[in-house]
């Protein structure tokens, strides 16, 4: 992996566009790019996360075994229903958050180099964004969603932060240290897997189905809380990971490789190559082995990579094209770009809107639809990325930013 990214990312320059004066901006002076990317990371993650609001044990399940995007079953029960459902969730499993976190870094060199230009000092104001990212992870951990990343982000951010304003040298040593150490503790923990737990897991408590199913609003947040250690361990054994990814992002950006210009194409080229050459492969044996932890943490990144450079090459072809794009194509751009602009909001309103979608206290269809096969899954997915997308385009043609983003930058002036 090390030899891979090295090879496929340049050292670090200016980023230039076609006048090589500039990136191309969008609306308040944004990188149409990567806006694409970041709403196609969340509307992605989507992908993972639908399964735990509509399996048996909701959040929990997956702690239980009865979740996960592994392709092994294909190899023991290749029945239809299961070889799509297991076929959709390995393309999303760890891939759409692996970019969403890389997209983070991106963001944070971009904080960076503003307060840069405008004289100010580093971290300055940015620790007080990454406190409140922490407060806002914490209320959506309690009230929403158990697995929640922008607590794991927050923290991460405060350290990458720091590392921002040292030599360029220490940090490359560090994000290498990251993903030694990050790729140490997911072997290890795979040995330890194999060995305490063959097989695989026995499902989930009968009464944490019927807490989900059937148990007041109340009694959900109640037991996230309980239980919060358990379900906050994931960004504890991935901070390796995710700052590696952060850093990743940083020199990404840096490098030019988001910029609009032909080095920047050449770049995501070089990027679609390797991640997707690479590391689908690894991705793919990882995943019909039934190695959970390295499919995930270890060779879903690697696809990631990849697939940044996919969509910024697909990007490339469609504004490059002779002819204008057509309804379809650019209704899909504009929707995906509307997402991320407003990614926060986004965020939260796709678990807010599954949870009232699957659990009892809503209208239930996880227990009401669950021994219906996944169709109706992917409908669920579907039909929130349509409401997201149309949505947050109709939001932003009367407002420059999402909800939660305004009321952001209203609590960051204060």
């Amino acid at each position: 992996m090390t030899d891979t990214l090295r090879s496929a990312v340049p050292s670090p320059q200016p980023v230039g566009g076609p006048d090589g004066q500039g990136p191309a901006t969008g609306p308040a002076g944004r990188i149409p790019l990567l806006d694409l990317l970041r709403g196609t990371a969340i509307l992605g993650t989507l992908m993972t996360n639908v399964w735990l609001f509509t399996g048996p044990g909701a959040e929990w399940g997956i702690l239980t075994g009865s979740g996960g995007g592994s392709l092994h079953g294909l190899l023991t029960d290749p029945s239809w229903p299961l070889a799509v459902e297991s076929i959709f969730r390995f393309l999303a499993d760890g891939k759409f958050l692996s970019m969403l976190t890389i997209l983070f870094g991106v963001g944070l060199a971009i904080q960076f180099d503003s307060a840069a230009t405008r004289g100010q000092p580093w971290p300055g104001r940015y620790k007080w964004r990454a406190l409140f990212l922490f407060a806002e992870g914490t209320v959506h951990f309690v009230l929403v969603f158990a697995w929640d990343v922008l607590m794991g982000y927050a923290v991460t951010a405060l350290v990458a932060a720091w590392l921002l304003g040292r030599t360029e040298r220490f940090r490359h040593r560090v994000m290498w240290a990251a993903a030694g150490l990050h790729l140490l503790v997911m072997v290890l923990l795979t040995l330890a897997v194999a060995v305490l737990e063959p097989g695989s897991g026995e499902g989930s408590d009968s009464r944490v189905v019927e807490l989900y199913a059937h148990g007041g609003y109340l009694d959900i947040v109640t037991f996230r809380l309980q239980n919060a250690i358990a379900l906050r361990m994931e960004p504890v054994l991935s901070f390796g990971l995710l700052l590696f990814l952060f850093l990743l992002g940083v020199r990404l950006y840096r490098a030019g490789a988001f910029a609009p210009d032909a080095a920047g194409r050449r770049i995501r080229s070089r990027m679609l190559l390797w991640g997707l050459g690479v590391g689908l492969p690894l991705n793919a044996a990882a995943s019909l082995g039934d190695f959970f932890l390295l499919s995930r943490y270890v060779a879903a990144p690697m696809v990631a990579f990849g697939l940044i450079g996919l969509i910024g090459t697909l990007a490339d072809r469609l504004h490059s094209a002779a002819r204008r794009p057509g309804i379809l194509s650019r209704g899909l751009t504009t929707g995906l770009t509307s997402v991320g602009r407003m990614a926060l909001t986004c965020y939260v309103a796709q678990n807010v809107l599954c949870v009232l979608a699957s659990y009892g206290i809503g209208l239930g269809l996880a227990s009401r639809l669950g021994h219906t096969g996944p169709w109706w899954v992917f409908g669920l997915w579907a039909t929130v990325c349509a409401v997201l997308m149309t949505g947050s385009t109709l939001w932003l043609r009367k407002f420059t930013a999402g909800p939660l983003e305004s009321l952001q930058k209203r609590v960051l002036r204060r």
